[in-house]
């Protein structure tokens, strides 16, 4: 696809970097040359110096030809006017705003992201995706990531296997023999950052990464039987009080006991205004020992670092686990930070560029993709795609599992069959008929086999639907 993005800061540069690995033409707009530049050395792409909201700049990045505008620049107006010039004078088809404000999508009018107003096709907001990503994690904080598909009917977790836990020292087949009371699916095993076949004769060791794909309704059980249940989290612990801290902390309240720790005293003016006064707002730096310890961090079940430096984040989330923070968590923009944090004495890197990454992959996807997330920070993926035809028009319609021809590596996950609450989950055994409207989750190992897969989600010229 030819896709211009707009706007070379952090997550502009975040979705060039990925969209770029899967051999899309990236054409970046922004005003600093210099920001420009070091984006080319770096990678297979093109960059254009002008401001993207004059049609002149989106003509010479070649906005006639684009088949997607992904505005990204720190300005929601910005957003919105290169989205509306980019769909009325050049009729780009797919237009994409990151919007901060939460306003524009909160609102009680639709009608203004609609075409005869801004022509906005998808907003993405890295901050609220952070957000539910967090969220998800406090909600299950045994797992390392959680991933839902389907509307939420089914759900893939990573979790890393516990000392103790039912499936340590066992096979896979032999776990599935003795946990009958919930059908899932183990669709990858990792090993000292080492990919292993998850056939059922491998053998679960205790520090092994685990990804399932079973019910959302039975992921409690699912964990249980994976990793020994941490007590529900009840003290939380948050530094940096900017738009995520902000956004985390009013999504908490009622739900936990939370402490925000935020350097700037207005900032921490503005969240004393803007949170419940039940919340203790604190001015003071994450990373200083004396302050962590007064207020009681060991005795935190999660611990965040979410202020806009990684280094600072790094140094307070591994001094927090070090002064006993149950769980400790820490936002990294850099990938090489993110990479050499995995298994380190923080538990969970999160990368604001990975949580948002899915919402823009199932739009550039090809088929019928009505999900994709990135596992592994971008090295693997799970992708949903929506069965359509019949046997004559479909790869997948009116055949059999076994019968089904996936690329060597990718394995399917769960098909979800059904609308709302009538949908069932369904396990791929190897005689399940596939029909029309099924949504099938497949794990993919490695991006380079994503076409592959995309193509079983396409019908043929003979299908009309």
């Amino acid at each position: 696809m030819n896709i211009i993005i707009l706007g070379a800061g952090r997550v502009g540069e975040s979705v060039a970097e990925s969209l770029v690995s899967e051999q899309n033409d990236i054409t970046v707009v922004d005003m600093d040359p210099a920001r420009l530049r070091a984006l080319e050395d770096k990678l297979d792409l093109r960059g254009v110096v002008g401001n993207g909201i004059q049609p002149s700049v989106l003509r010479n990045a070649g906005a006639k030809d684009a088949d997607m505008v992904i505005a990204c620049a720190a300005q929601d107006e910005t957003n919105l006017v290169v989205c509306k010039v980019a769909h009325d004078v050049f009729n780009v088809p797919t237009t994409i705003a990151r919007l901060r404000s939460p306003e524009f999508t909160e609102g009680e009018d639709d009608e203004l992201l609609s075409r005869s107003s801004f022509s906005v096709s998808q907003v993405i907001c890295p901050e609220e995706s952070v957000t539910r990503y967090i969220h998800q994690l406090i909600s299950y904080p045994e797992a390392l990531q959680v991933l839902e598909f389907a509307d939420g009917r089914a759900s893939l977790i990573a979790v890393r296997a516990s000392h103790g836990g039912a499936l340590v020292g066992h096979t896979i087949g032999e776990f599935r023999e003795r946990f009958t009371r919930c059908e899932m699916r183990v669709v990858a095993l990792y090993r000292l950052d080492t990919e292993m076949e998850a056939k059922p004769s491998t053998r679960i060791l205790a520090g092994d990464e685990v990804f399932v794909l079973a019910d959302t309704d039975k992921i409690r059980d699912v964990l249980a039987a994976i990793h020994n249940i941490d007590q529900p989290v009840q003290r939380v612990m948050i530094a940096g009080g900017g738009k995520v801290g902000l956004r985390l902390a009013r999504s908490l309240a009622g739900q936990c006991e939370v402490k925000v720790l935020e350097r700037d005293k207005k900032r921490c003016e503005y969240l004393a205004s803007q949170l419940p006064s039940s919340m203790l707002i604190l001015q003071g730096d994450g990373a200083d020992e004396d302050l962590l310890e007064e207020e009681n961090v060991g005795q935190m079940d999660m611990f965040l670092a979410l202020t806009s430096d990684d280094e600072d984040n790094i140094m307070s989330a591994m001094l927090a686990k070090r002064l006993g923070a149950k769980r400790v968590m820490s936002l990294i923009n850099r990938r090489a930070y993110a990479d050499m944090m995995q298994g380190s004495t923080i538990d969970i890197a999160i990368s604001p560029s990975q949580a948002v990454i899915g919402e823009l992959l199932a739009h550039i996807r090809r088929g019928d993709v009505a999900a994709v997330h990135s596992l592994r920070r971008g090295a693997a993926e799970a992708l949903e795609g929506i069965a359509r035809g019949d046997v004559k028009t479909s790869k997948l319609v009116g055949r059999r599992i076994e019968e089904v021809k996936l690329p060597k590596g990718t394995r399917f996950g769960a098909i979800v069959r059904g609308e709302g609450r009538n949908s069932v989950v369904l396990m791929p055994h190897h005689d399940l008929l596939i029909e029309d409207g099924d949504h099938i989750i497949i794990f993919i190992p490695n991006k380079r086999l994503v076409r592959e897969v995309e193509r079983l989600f396409q019908v043929s010229a003979t299908f009309f639907g």
